[in-house]
């Protein structure tokens, strides 16, 4: 079964003084892992690549990785195991040449969950690490 890859891109901008339009959204990329995983597959990591080359001025963003997990497993399990999908996903963007000074990494476990972990495809999406960029304020 194939996970499909979430990528929510809100178009919005405003133009600056020499007429540009300048990206004033958020945008999130998240990487689903197996349950008790951190391992990035193939398919997902040139996916990210992709979606990061999609933004030719990568600098004029803050990059901030927030990681998650469902409620299987004790709580220090699932803490430690959001902090291995974090580094997992902070060395991929080190390995595109992202500088380690503009990331930075939230780690939520099984804290904070974003759909209902009392069902499987509820527990499916809660293992995910998001990948967001912010537009550097000006």
């Amino acid at each position: 079964m194939r996970i499909l890859i979430l990528s929510l891109m809100v178009l919005v901008g405003f133009s600056d003084l020499s007429g540009q339009v300048v990206d004033t959204a958020m945008h999130i990329r998240s990487i689903y892992f197996g349950g008790g995983s951190y391992y990035i597959d193939p398919v997902q990591e040139e996916e990210l690549y992709e979606w990061l080359d999609s933004f030719p001025h990568i600098e004029q963003y803050e990059i901030v990785i927030q990681s998650h997990t469902d409620n299987i497993g004790g709580i220090e399990f699932n803490q430690r195991l959001s902090e291995g999908r974090s580094r997992a996903v902070y060395e991929k963007l080190l390995h595109y040449s992202l500088l380690p000074e503009a990331i930075e990494i939230m780690d939520f476990g099984e804290h904070l969950p974003t759909y209902r972990n009392d069902s499987y495809y509820g527990r499916l999406k809660n293992r995910r690490a998001d990948v967001i960029l912010k537009p550097v304020s000006l």
